[in-house]
């Protein structure tokens, strides 16, 4: 966003519409500006998304002149403008905000809000709240409330927007189990991460890869050291592992709309077991993954996908196995995994800012849990990762 893009806007006579509208001033230290901003900032997200610009004086809805507001700490003011909207707003907007300098301490502001896949967000301010409307959408006039058979609708679609990634995840690891495979896989276990951007369902859904593929370092297959990378139909490919048989240990899937599938098979293969045993190494699993999703995370950040993302982590071909820590011989022979798929429940986030330990420790737990702990041991007593 430069200094060009709002005197183009200017130039051209843009009017303001359903994805664009001008403010001259901006201040948000009232309750009443901070509810009309959150107000304005949800209806954008439940529509189509778009910019709300501050700093340009409209006439009859047309864009005429720039006019900057002072400011002296620009970081002040995103950090209101994030907290504003993290406390006010539910479910969370990630908002790209943009400050164009038109002279010294002088600027305008141009808060870039995404289309929600997550809607209808709400505002809960409450001293907006309790008067006014609490769901907003947008149309050419700008802001308005929802009726009722509008939230119905929105609610109608974000369940169905559920339905389509559940069922993705289902049929990807129905395919693993088939070895209808990008790569066919070493046997026994397997460990599959899925990290499923809602808007990867959006019609048309291509993002740029171009960049991954003159970099193939930022996109590592888990539990690897050195790999090989290929293009693809579905995007782009990283896999890793001797191929012994036609079969490799690891590989990881970006799909052109921003999907990431990982699937390693050396962790919890045969060959890692304890003769008879089938071991899950307690700590090399978990180290495995936190480094792998903050990679991923990273990756999809730089190629422009935004959050929310739901993650998911299955575990396949896991019967009879049990936790690889000291314990006695008849408790290990006891607990062991009673099934043969562990589905875990899938973690949401809304923002950039999760870290991988946070997001992955509930699943890691459940897998304790079914070993007959009550937690993952590599975490203090704060949820903290501790094994250096």
């Amino acid at each position: 966003m430069t200094l060009e893009y709002l005197n183009e806007l200017i130039e051209n006579e843009v009017s303001e519409n359903k994805k664009i509208e001008y403010k001259e001033f901006f201040s948000i230290e009232k309750d009443n500006e901070k509810g009309e901003f959150l107000a304005d900032i949800s209806s954008f997200s439940n529509a189509s998304g778009g910019e709300l610009i501050f700093g340009i004086r409209e006439e009859e809805s047309i864009a005429k002149e720039i006019k900057p507001l002072y400011i002296d700490n620009i970081d002040l003011v995103k950090q209101k403008i994030e907290n504003l909207t993290r406390m006010g707003i539910e479910p969370r907007i990630n908002l790209d905000i943009n400050f164009v300098k038109v002279e010294e301490n002088k600027y305008s502001i141009i808060i870039k809000i995404p289309k929600s896949w997550t809607s209808p967000h709400r505002v809960i301010f409450k001293p907006y709240s309790k008067t006014k409307d609490q769901f907003y959408s947008r149309n050419s006039s700008g802001k308005y409330p929802l009726d009722l058979g509008e939230l119905r609708s929105v609610f109608s679609f974000s369940d169905k927007l559920t339905e389509q990634i559940e069922n993705f995840k289902a049929k990807r690891v129905a395919k693993i189990i088939q070895e209808d495979t990008p790569l066919i896989l070493n046997k026994g276990g397997k460990i599959i991460l899925h990290i499923i951007p809602a808007e990867a369902f959006k019609p048309a859904q291509n993002f740029n890869i171009k960049n991954i593929i003159d970099q193939p370092t930022k996109m590592s297959p888990i539990y690897s050291r050195g790999w090989s990378h290929r293009i693809n139909l579905e995007g782009f490919l990283t896999f890793s592992g001797e191929k012994q048989e036609g079969r490799f240990d690891s590989y990881t899937q970006l799909y052109r709309n921003g999907i990431i599938e990982a699937v390693e098979a050396c962790i919890l293969s045969n060959k890692n077991s304890e003769g008879d045993k089938k071991i899950i190494p307690s700590i090399t699993y978990e180290e495995e993954l936190i480094k792998s999703l903050k990679e991923y995370l990273l990756l999809l950040k730089e190629i422009g996908v935004l959050p929310p993302f739901f993650i998911f982590l299955t575990l396949i071909g896991v019967q009879n196995f049990e936790m690889g820590v000291d314990s006695l011989p008849f408790w290990r022979d006891y607990y062991k995994i009673d099934r043969d798929i562990l589905n875990l429940p899938e973690a949401f986030i809304d923002n950039h800012e999760e870290t991988a330990e946070k997001i992955l420790k509930p699943m890691f737990d459940l897998i304790w849990n079914s070993c007959g702990y009550k937690e993952s041991q590599n975490f203090d007593k704060d949820g903290n990762w501790k094994i250096n």
